[in-house]
């Protein structure tokens, strides 16, 4: 994969955008294992939201948008979709026993 400066085309942008949202998702479903390990430790279904860590969680991710010069607003925005797509699933299968 080229980076951004070594591209020659507009072909290669778009090449190398396909090679990091590839990456993107393969690091999503990573995470998607993670968060099926945590359920195994989570007592009850109301721990699996668990507020406290979220809200900590995403002021972590805006500081690590900053130091990347992206907008905090629209990480903290991605992150809370994420994180909701994950707990609604966490719930389902707390649920499901």
């Amino acid at each position: 994969m080229k980076t951004p400066t070594d591209c020659n085309s507009l072909a290669d942008v778009r090449d190398a955008i396909d090679h990091v949202d590839e990456q993107i998702i393969a690091l999503l479903g990573l995470r998607a294992d993670y968060v099926k390990a945590a359920a195994r430790f989570k007592t009850s279904e109301t721990a699996v939201a668990a507020p406290e860590r979220q809200a900590a969680m995403l002021q972590v991710r805006r500081g690590w948008a900053q130091r990347e010069k992206l907008d905090p607003d629209f990480i903290e925005k991605l992150y809370r979709d994420v994180v909701a797509y994950f707990i609604a699933r966490e719930r389902e299968r707390w649920r499901a026993g």
